[in-house]
């Protein structure tokens, strides 16, 4: 799969194709149909398939200070867009000024001047252009004007649920991972650096990576969590600690993950935090020995939940 990043990242003789737009924060099961359409369509006309989205999410530019909790970063949204057959994933930096172009200007510049689209897939709902005045109608009319056909994707879900950004958003931060993985399809995910915390972990005999998300990421409520660690293609079953350490009197909320099995180094290194499951509040103990019993409880449930489940 090809990554470009903005208009000009797109070759100047580039040939028609099958455009779908979107934020695709998370790449959930709605998002997913969404794409595997638009790869669907342009095998059907035999032309690539593109996905056109933004960085930073629109909304931080729309009103600044209220960027929403990022459930997938750029790259990771990339990787999992490739798995779905896509030809090209295209970034559009989104900034004061593309967000005062209006609808048709973008048509004109993106879809038709530098894109070439023969046909768009986007979701129902989607809106575009300054104050959100483009719609999937009005894109059907500037098709018919420029020669590319429009399809509205309708809106996925199971029952009377929505599958939305914003509702796995709303999961992640309750600490329902479980109904998280449900609507992404795999379980939730933060990447980021491992650091150097206070070290007591390694003083009481569980050694924890201390990460550093990337910013804005999407942080589960918290508590105790089974999961992975992700190192490369390397899934490693992880007790998943979030929250301020208590116990100890701490007041920095930090992500911590007990690496089952694992006695190497860590540090420096970019890594993900899978979320398979939900084990527990954090708590308060009186000391240390209560804490580390504790401890022991957590890692033999981790490792009885993850035995035969890997991080999808």
């Amino acid at each position: 799969m090809e990554r470009w990043r903005g208009v000009h990242g797109i070759p100047t003789k580039w040939g028609r194709c099958v455009v779908t737009i979107g934020v695709f924060d998370g790449v959930h099961r709605g998002h997913q149909q969404i794409i595997s359409r638009a790869v669907e369509k342009a095998r059907e006309l035999g032309v690539p398939s593109v996905v056109v989205t933004f960085d930073p999410h629109p909304i931080e530019v729309i009103r600044p200070g209220s960027h929403p909790p990022m459930l997938t970063g750029t790259r990771y949204k990339a990787d999992l867009v490739e798995q779905l057959g896509v030809d090209v994933f295209c970034v559009l930096p989104f900034t004061v000024g593309f967000m005062q172009l209006t609808a048709e200007e973008f048509v004109h510049s993106v879809l038709v001047e530098r894109l070439h689209a023969s046909a768009v897939v986007v979701g129902a709902n989607f809106r575009f252009g300054n104050g959100g005045k483009g719609t999937v109608a009005s894109l059907t009319d500037d098709g018919r004007r420029w020669g590319f056909t429009v399809e509205g994707f309708p809106l996925q879900g199971t029952g009377d649920m929505t599958w939305s950004s914003t509702y796995v958003r709303s999961c992640v931060a309750a600490g329902d991972v479980t109904s998280a993985a449900e609507a992404l399809g795999r379980e939730h995910r933060v990447d980021g650096v491992v650091v150097r915390g206070d070290q007591r972990g390694r003083e009481i005999g569980y050694p924890t990576a201390n990460l550093e998300p990337l910013p804005w990421s999407a942080i589960p409520a918290d508590g105790i969590y089974a999961g992975h660690l992700l190192r490369g293609k390397e899934q490693l079953p992880a007790a998943i600690s979030i929250g301020t350490n208590p116990t100890f009197a701490g007041t920095e909320r930090r992500v911590e993950a007990y690496v089952l099995d694992f006695d190497g180094d860590l540090y420096g290194e970019h890594v993900g935090l899978a979320f398979t499951a939900r084990l527990r509040d954090t708590l308060r103990f009186d000391g240390v020995e209560p804490l580390v019993a504790q401890m022991e409880l957590d890692v033999a449930r981790t490792r009885e939940l993850v035995r035969d489940h890997p991080s999808g």
